[in-house]
């Protein structure tokens, strides 16, 4: 599988729990905060419904 670095860019500050949530669920905790994740169908539907609140690069 191949991996995806996946930065926070904006704040979740007024964003619907749901989004919090799925921030949280993909490890972000702060604004600038980066993770790797594996690019699974999950992990890439999660990326979809936050989309504009991080910035995704291809490892």
């Amino acid at each position: 599988m191949a991996k995806i670095k996946i930065t926070q860019v904006k704040s979740i500050i007024d964003r619907s729990k749901r989004q919090k949530d799925t921030i949280k669920a993909l490890g972000l905790r702060k604004m600038n905060h980066s993770v790797e994740k594996e690019a699974t169908p999950q992990i890439l539907g999660m990326v979809k419904k936050v989309a504009h609140l991080i910035k995704v690069e291809e490892l």
